[in-house]
């Protein structure tokens, strides 16, 4: 058995494969049953952020295991597991003690482009949580993602990692007030998505100190009335796009639509009525909600999410000093993991192993017990005693062998001839 982490972030591959790998909420369920079909896993678990999607896997032969998540990744991005794509090339694989380190980082925000961002330790636990109900995790990755929830719970308590501004929303409409100034007071903006990420900048929005004018879209009218009325904002359907756009200073857009909301052509369409006013858009979205060729009209700023990750990078200065502290946490609560599974995998064999050497033991004395009756009762005594003894004295190098090899391949070889041998 090996745990491994395989998958791709936002600060090492290029945002157009990004977009073909993330796995939105009602594609998971299949993607999950789709990693489970493999003879080689036997558990499963995806994590896909706006900057990353990665599988964590339980494998029960390594190389094929590998192979088949690698197919997994190359049937997403479109491409050939023969020969060194792009794809290989941005693929990161983590195994069993770094594959563990490595959620834990994720977890406690250390792996992230706003460093200390806290929507991640949300979506690592929705990750575990998602697996388990659909029934491809198990006491392997269960266990692991709850302990990472803990780490980053633990991280953001002990240390300054979550100071400041901490998520990709945040950092978008700060960006959008730095470039329209007067913390967006008077601005129109037409804010797109009432998901998570549209939540986060809802609630940036409403911290201005400036007073801006927000319209709430959504395709759910209701969805899109109920987040408005915390700005105290006006709701429209998204089908008013264009139309709001031509009245508008900023579009924040950060939906979870499998492509893109505004093309080129609708874009122009909405400059000629504008008469030559500036529009800025941010794009927050993974896949992109706007086509980059917007960018490139006159009279249009476009920021997407490489942008506010570099914008990010800038205001996470402060913060980096408390990344060793992170982490000096991670390598603690890492051998406090490695102790757990050491304990998980080893005592049931263990236990099992020491009963059956204790039936045997009983049942020769009870086949003895007619002859042993002609002894008195300290030469008895004397023989339960060496018996037991004896019995603790086989079963010792066994024992602490497969604790020492507990949570690792060769653990579960000693393990698995224990229990044929021993019929346990």
């Amino acid at each position: 058995m090996s745990l491994v982490a395989v998958g791709l972030n936002g600060r090492e591959a290029p945002l157009d494969l990004l977009e073909r790998l993330a796995i939105g909420g009602r594609e998971l369920p299949k993607a999950l049953a789709s990693l489970c079909d493999s003879p080689h896993l036997s558990e499963a678990a995806v994590l896909s952020t706006c900057l990353r999607t990665e599988v964590y896997a339980v494998l029960d032969r390594f190389h094929d295991g590998l192979e088949d998540v690698n197919a997994f990744f190359h049937e997403r991005a479109g491409t050939s597991p023969a020969g060194v794509s792009a794809l290989e090339e941005h693929l990161t694989v983590y195994y069993d003690d770094a594959a563990a380190r490595h959620l834990f980082e994720v977890a406690a925000g250390a792996d992230s482009a706003v460093l200390g961002e806290g929507e991640i330790l949300r979506q690592v636990r929705d990750a575990g949580e998602q697996a388990r109900a659909e029934r491809a995790s198990g006491p392997v990755l269960g266990g692991l993602f709850r302990h990472a929830v803990e780490v980053g719970k633990r991280a953001r308590s002990e240390t300054g990692i979550a100071r400041g501004v901490t998520s990709l929303a945040h950092v978008a409409v700060a960006l959008a007030a730095e470039r329209l100034g007067d913390g967006l007071g008077g601005a129109r903006v037409l804010l797109v998505g009432t998901g998570k990420m549209g939540e986060q900048m809802a609630s940036a929005l409403g911290s201005m100190r400036g007073r801006p004018e927000v319209v709430v879209l959504s395709r759910s009218r209701a969805r899109a009335e109920r987040l408005a009325a915390g700005l105290g904002a006006r709701a429209a359907e998204l089908d008013a796009l264009e139309r709001e756009l031509g009245a508008a200073d900023l579009l924040l857009s950060a939906t979870s639509a499998p492509g893109v909301l505004l093309d080129a052509s609708a874009a122009r369409r909405v400059l000629r009525s504008r008469g030559g006013r500036p529009l800025l858009v941010v794009d927050a979205a993974v896949p992109r909600d706007v086509d980059p060729e917007v960018g490139r009209l006159d009279g249009v700023t476009l920021v997407d999410i490489d942008a506010l990750g570099e914008h990010a990078e800038a205001g996470v200065r402060a913060r980096r000093g408390e990344v060793e502290r992170v982490r000096e946490i991670v390598e603690e609560e890492l051998e406090r993991y490695r102790t757990q599974v050491v304990g998980r995998s080893a005592a049931p064999v263990i236990s099992s192993l020491r009963a059956a050497a204790e039936q045997i033991r009983q049942a020769e004395l009870q086949r003895m017990a007619s002859r042993l009756e002609r002894l008195d009762p300290a030469d008895r005594k004397a023989l339960e005693s060496f018996s037991r003894r004896l019995v603790a004295k086989l079963l010792h190098e066994p024992t602490v062998q497969l604790k020492l090899a507990a949570g690792s391949a060769r653990g579960e070889r000693l393990a698995e001839a224990l229990r044929q041998l021993f019929d346990l």
